[in-house]
């Protein structure tokens, strides 16, 4: 059994309401009995090195706990300051839970807000899933398939055709997870399901609850998932912490 506890879009700015949303979520995770936290970008609002200070402190857990970057972060500082390492490249991680693996693939474009997997990050999600032992999640920022928002539709994932031949020749995956819609979502990509993180700093909305734009609200509280895969048979619980 392996239970994955999944927080996306904390967007920390340097304001007590980032801050304390975050705090607040993370503090509810690191006292539930999870194997792994995985954080699926938009960590930073504005990708300042200073933000990423405070997320560091915030985003620590107990657990193992795997982070990647969305669009408003910047690798630059994210890799400086939350993985001590330095380079502007894709920050493509795994993590391995007993024979189960969680990979973390950056979908970010430096500067854009919609999302690409670049050729050597593809590259190295097919060599990665080829020598893993056993089942993983694939997770990444930006969402790869329709949500039937438009305004999160229209800044997804670029690419999901690469995506989706990598997943193909690999059938140890059992699901892939993003953030980037700020919304509790559940859908099919590739022939797995597709999990969506809800966010944290504030809920996406769709056309028919809101003609607001962006269509958020701040007013709902923040939320997480726990997925739990025994082996055969994935759920998904989505929780908000009031």
């Amino acid at each position: 059994m392996i239970v994955v506890a999944h927080v996306s879009d904390t967007h920390i700015d340097g304001g007590p309401r980032a801050g304390e949303r975050t705090e607040r979520v993370m503090r509810h995770v690191d006292g539930l009995a999870v194997d792994a936290v995985i954080v699926t970008g938009d960590i930073a609002d504005n990708g300042a090195p200073a933000e990423y200070e405070i997320a560091r402190k915030l985003l620590t857990t107990r657990h193992p706990t795997l982070i990647c970057p969305g669009n408003h972060d910047s690798r630059g500082p994210f890799r400086e300051v939350l993985l001590g390492s330095s380079g502007s490249e894709p920050v493509d991680q795994v993590l391995s839970v007993g024979s189960f693996s969680i990979v973390l693939v950056d979908s970010s474009i430096p500067g854009r807000a919609e999302g690409r997997l670049e050729a050597s990050t593809l590259a190295w999600l097919d060599e990665t899933l080829s020598g893993l032992p056993g089942k993983a999640f694939v997770g990444m920022h930006h969402q790869a398939s329709s949500l039937h928002s438009p305004y999160v539709d229209g800044i997804g994932l670029r690419n999901p055709g690469d995506l989706a031949e990598v997943l193909g020749r690999h059938s140890n995956v059992v699901a892939v997870l993003s953030g980037h819609a700020h919304t509790a979502a559940a859908t099919t990509f590739a022939g797995l399901p597709l999990l969506v993180g809800p966010g944290v700093v504030s809920t996406g909305l769709t056309p028919y609850e809101s003609e607001a734009r962006p269509p958020v609200s701040l007013e709902q509280p923040p939320g997480f998932a726990l997925h739990v895969f025994d082996g055969e048979h994935l759920v998904t619980h989505y929780r908000v912490v009031p």
